[in-house]
């Protein structure tokens, strides 16, 4: 609550706007949530520009978005998205609907889960890999869930965060979905994911996602709450 009351005491300084950024994300499920974000841009940014798309020296971005982006600060009110039931600290990153009515069937696998504030493709590329390599880390993450997985990512995305990494595109600007397949300012090589170390003994076992299994019966991961698993 500090950070955020420092945060949005700067950017009513700045420029006198609204603190909160509104934006209408798909859930688990397909259910649409309003996401809630820091505002780093200036008002009705969404039909100027670049859109729903961002630049590392975008214009539209204000002196403190700068800052607020580049440490992920204006990802913290999505913390009311969790306590609302409509996120997790950890999962696939939520996108907007015109991104989802492009996915392919087995892409529609990655709203098995409750998006999360951080996810394992967030902690292994971010916005630097093409959304096709996303996918399919956020699908082995719903393959593979565990407590020690999701705790493994929270580090990793506070590191991250740290250190600012990925933020945008190989080439400065985000990309949308399916714009960068085949570009050479992506990462999309399988070099562009890890998976966590498991000890001898406890070995992983990966269950490929076919296209018609978003209704066999397979429970996704659980939401992740401050105070444990739910």
């Amino acid at each position: 609550m500090p950070v955020l009351t420092f945060a949005a005491a700067a950017i009513k300084v700045d420029d006198g706007g609204p603190v909160l950024f509104r934006q209408e994300r798909v859930g688990v499920a397909g259910e649409p949530f309003t996401m809630l974000k820091l505002r780093t841009m200036t008002v009705g940014t969404e039909q100027a520009g670049l859109g729903l798309l961002a630049g590392r020296n975008d214009p539209r971005t204000t002196r403190v978005g700068r800052v607020l982006r580049r440490a992920s600060i204006d990802e913290l009110p999505q913390l009311f998205n969790v306590l609302a039931g409509q996120m997790s600290l950890v999962g696939p990153r939520p996108t907007v609907r015109s991104q989802v009515d492009r996915y392919s069937a087995r892409q529609m696998g990655r709203l098995r889960a409750h998006p999360g504030i951080a996810g394992w493709a967030q902690v292994n590329g971010r916005n630097q890999i093409c959304w096709d390599r996303r996918i399919e880390l956020d699908l082995w993450y719903i393959d593979n869930w565990s407590l020690r997985l999701d705790l493994v990512i929270l580090w990793r995305a506070l590191l991250t965060a740290v250190a600012g990494a990925g933020t945008y595109g190989a080439d400065g600007v985000t990309q949308d979905f399916g714009s960068c397949q085949g570009e050479g300012g992506c990462r999309c090589g399988q070099a562009a994911g890890s998976h966590p170390r498991r000890r001898r003994g406890h070995p992983r076992t990966v269950a490929p996602l076919s296209a018609d299994r978003t209704g066999d019966g397979q429970h996704p991961p659980p939401r992740v709450l401050a105070g444990g698993v739910a």
